[in-house]
């Protein structure tokens, strides 16, 4: 059994939010969001944010938020592109057919009620910028 505190790598395909098709508009300042990033025994988990301002996500040269971690975290703003993210404090129809369907591809790869299992699919670039894996570049 793997302690709830240390996330096992467990780095599992994302088929899903590379190809969403989310406009910057989607999301406005206030808004809380979560950025998926595994699953934790039989749910998803991910990072909860708070959308901030408007900010240019050099990895994928297009329009993205600045978010906010009020937990502090290993800091507290970041910056990341919209497909990323998912409404947290509006069930928008957009966000829960993404939810749904995180959880139908992931769900059952990953079956243990104990493990805390993060997929791997993002890093913070120096620049304090969240990128999914398919959007890293090696020039940043």
């Amino acid at each position: 059994m793997i302690p709830p505190s240390t996330p096992a790598f467990a780095p599992t395909p994302d088929p899903l939010t590379p190809a969403r098709d989310i406009t910057h508009a989607h999301f406005q300042a206030g808004d809380q969001i979560i950025v998926i990033k595994g699953v934790a025994g039989r749910e998803l988990w991910g990072d909860s944010l708070r959308v901030v301002a408007p900010s240019w996500h050099t990895p994928t040269d297009e329009d993205g938020w600045r978010l906010y971690d009020a937990t502090g975290g290993a800091q507290s703003y970041i910056t990341a592109h919209p497909r990323y993210l998912v409404h947290l404090t509006r069930r928008c129809p957009d966000c829960l057919i993404h939810l749904r369907a995180m959880e139908n591809h992931l769900l059952p790869k990953h079956r243990d009620p104990h493990a805390l299992i993060d997929c791997g699919w993002y890093t913070t670039t120096a620049l304090g910028q969240l990128v999914h894996v398919a959007d890293a570049r090696g020039d940043r």
